[in-house]
């Protein structure tokens, strides 16, 4: 039996089981297609244009039937400087749209851009393109048999939820702020503790907000099922040395989530933490262990 991290929706109906189990890492035919759009990635340089994609109906089906599922989930479980963002990002409801349309919009509010990414990027690359204004994000889509969770990033969670966010000011400069700390650091260990601070916080980090815990992290914006298992989790205090030492899972529903007191609170502690990064942090802050990425 699979530990309960480790249980995601791998049917239609959204019982869980197994992230083996899931449909997208079992479907021959989705895995080719998957096969076909990552292969676009291979040798991409980070900044140069994507290629545009035909999407399939069902692929735009798919899109459709997850941002369907998000509205409400977002009314509910969103804070209100995500609402605000959202608002201002320009992603349409009915189709998937290229990586250059998003981002020519982003760029002109924030400076951001998607660059193509065929799947996990090694941290020194992915942390350090977001100094220089870069978004690493995938092109495939989630298998439809499972649209409200996905056990990898796909081109929802990537072009909808950091794209949500890279609309933002507020939440651009914090992704300037995690690139700027990556180049401070030559150590893989360094960037695996930044990692993880980046995960519990741009990723799956959530905000105390008129007495309830709402969701500000990119993951959980894209997840309708995550969203909704919200008041499930177990929720702590933002604390960085208990955010750098607790290894994560990018394949399974979060058990533990870290809350600031504010977005305030979040801008200020992630300025002062990666104001002082450096290759000893690590040894500051007595951490151990490695992240999962």
């Amino acid at each position: 039996m699979s530990d309960a991290s480790e249980l995601v929706p791998v049917t239609p109906g959204g019982r869980l089981g197994p992230v083996a189990r899931h449909p997208g890492l079992r479907d021959p035919r989705y895995l080719a297609r998957r096969g076909a759009l990552v292969a676009l990635a291979r040798g991409h340089r980070v900044g140069d244009p994507s290629p545009s994609v035909a999407y399939r109906t069902a692929e735009h089906a798919t899109w459709r039937t997850v941002h369907a599922a998000l509205e409400p989930a977002l009314r509910a479980h969103a804070c209100r400087a995500v609402l605000a963002a959202r608002e201002d990002a320009c992603i349409p409801a009915d189709r998937i749209p290229q990586h250059d349309e998003v981002g020519a919009h982003l760029r002109a509010r924030t400076g951001f851009a998607f660059t193509l990414a065929g799947g996990f990027v090694p941290n020194r690359r992915f942390l350090g393109a977001l100094r220089h204004g870069y978004f690493h994000a995938v092109q495939f889509v989630r298998h439809p048999a499972a649209p409200l969770y996905t056990p990898e990033p796909d081109v929802i969670h990537d072009v909808f939820g950091h794209g949500v966010h890279l609309a933002s000011t507020r939440f651009a400069e914090l992704y300037r702020l995690i690139g700027r700390a990556a180049a401070q650091v030559r150590t893989e260990q360094a960037l695996g503790l930044l990692s993880r601070v980046y995960w519990y916080t741009l990723e799956c980090g959530v905000v105390a907000e008129a007495g309830a815990v709402k969701a500000y992290g990119a993951a959980l914006l894209s997840s309708p099922g995550e969203l909704r298992r919200l008041p499930r989790c177990e929720i702590r205090d933002w604390d960085l040395r208990a955010m750098a030492g607790t290894a994560y899972r990018v394949d399974a529903y979060q058990p533990v989530l870290f809350a600031v007191r504010s977005m305030d609170h979040l801008t200020d502690a992630l300025a002062a933490f990666c104001a002082d990064f450096d290759d000893d942090t690590g040894a500051r802050l007595r951490t151990a262990g490695s992240a999962r990425r």
